[in-house]
C-alpha cells in the first residue's frame, strides 16, 4: 500500500474512510456514498474525488479536476506573492567628522531609500579617541533624522554597540 500524501487534500484511492458525503462540481449535494462507489462515479464523469472536509462526519468529498484546482491555487499564490511588499533595511555609514557636503550626499541617499519604502539604518563609526565624544555621534544621527522628518519616523533611537552607534529610521505610513 502506498504512503499517503502529506500535503494537500487526499484524492481518489488515498481516501480511506468507508463512507463519504459527495458534492458534484456545480456545488450540489449528491448524498452519502460508499467510498468505492464515489470514486467510480468520479471516474465515470472523468473527474477526481477530492476530500475537502476530512474532519466532518462523514468526510465531505467533491467531484472536480484536481490538476486544475492545483493549478488555480498555484496561480493565486503567485499573484499574492507579486502583490507582497518586501521592506529592505538599507545602511548609511557616517563618522563623527563627516564633512557637510558628504553628509548632504548621504541625506539624499536616505531620502531615496525612504521614498522607495525601505528602512534605513544610520551607523556612526567611532575611531580612536572619538569614542569619548558620543554626543557628537548622537547629534549627527538626530541631524540626519531632522532633515528627513517629513518622510520618516524613528524606529530605534541612537544606541551604542561597541564602537558604533546605530539608529533605525522607518518610512511613514502613506
Amino acid at each position: 500500500m502506498a504512503e499517503p500524501e502529506r500535503t494537500g487534500p487526499r484524492i481518489n484511492e488515498r481516501i480511506r474512510v468507508p463512507r463519504v458525503l459527495v458534492i458534484d462540481d456545480s456545488g450540489e449535494k449528491l448524498g452519502e456514498f460508499m467510498t468505492e462507489d464515489a470514486i467510480r462515479l468520479a471516474k465515470e464523469k472523468g473527474m477526481d474525488l477530492i476530500e475537502v472536509a476530512p474532519n466532518a462526519r462523514p468526510p465531505v468529498c467533491r467531484l472536480g479536476d484536481f490538476g486544475r484546482i492545483k493549478y488555480e491555487k498555484q496561480k493565486k499564490d503567485s499573484e499574492a506573492k507579486k502583490k507582497q511588499v518586501v521592506v529592505e533595511l538599507k545602511e548609511i555609514k557616517l563618522r563623527p567628522k563627516t564633512d557637510d557636503h558628504d553628509f548632504d550626499v548621504k541625506i539624499r541617499h536616505v531620502r531615496r531609500f525612504l521614498e522607495e519604502g525601505n528602512k534605513v539604518k544610520v551607523t556612526v563609526r567611532f575611531r580612536g579617541r572619538e569614542i569619548a565624544h558620543r554626543e557628537i555621534g548622537e547629534e549627527r544621527c538626530m541631524e540626519m533624522f531632522k532633515t528627513v522628518e517629513d518622510l520618516a519616523i524613528v524606529e530605534a533611537r541612537p544606541s551604542m554597540e561597541g564602537r558604533q552607534m546605530f539608529m533605525i529610521i522607518a518610512p511613514k505610513k502613506r
